[in-house]
């Protein structure tokens, strides 16, 4: 009888594992957006990516698809003449960095600023529709959509520090402003965030 028992329970315990296993393995799929389940929002997406830090100062704060912006992140915000918003502490070099620039005749504007997590999910949902009116499915259209808009939680955008920099075209041309920003940015503490040889 005790061998017996002890049979059974190895049983269970064999088919137990494997199929704990596939659960697993299923629901991490799901979490990490490799199986797209639509309209399903997975809790362990909270616990699968680092939380960004400002451990090394406000302004090096790295923020992307591994590093989501902290729940309590506050910003404090200015307003542009042209009504984007920005971090107030990154305005005076961006302004003295556009003063330069148009110093040499460059005409540039922030074409965006800060951006709101609402803001960020309605861009990444427009995306997403964008996809799926081209003929693809939800599960494509949602990858292909995150390729091209940072998930809502990972953009800079919503930090205020990141700034979309385009030139008024009836005035500068595209090489001219893009030549002189990506020479002189840095003076003023601002990178090229996605040079062209790098993904």
């Amino acid at each position: 009888m005790k061998n017996y028992l002890r049979k059974k329970r190895f049983r269970i315990a064999y088919v137990a594992l494997p199929l704990l296993m596939l659960i697993i393995l299923c629901y991490s799929a799901v979490a990490t957006g490799f199986l797209d389940i639509p309209n399903i929002e997975s809790p362990i997406s909270s616990i699968i990516h680092n939380e960004a830090t400002d451990k090394y100062g406000w302004n090096l704060i790295l923020v992307n698809r591994d590093n989501y912006i902290p729940d309590d992140y506050e910003v404090e915000l200015m307003e542009l003449s042209n009504g984007q918003e920005i971090d107030l502490r990154i305005y005076p070099d961006l302004q003295d960095m556009f003063d330069e620039a148009r110093a040499e005749g460059l005409h540039l504007f922030v074409a965006a600023g800060y951006r709101t997590q609402e803001k960020q999910q309605q861009l990444m949902e427009e995306k997403i529709q964008d996809y799926e009116n081209e003929g693809h499915s939800h599960s494509e259209a949602k990858k292909l959509a995150k390729e091209w808009v940072a998930v809502p939680g990972t953009s800079e955008h919503q930090l205020g520090i990141a700034v979309d920099i385009n030139p008024d075209t009836s005035k500068s041309s595209r090489d001219e402003v893009y030549g002189w920003l990506e020479k002189n940015a840095y003076k003023y503490g601002f990178i090229k965030r996605y040079p062209s040889d790098k993904t």
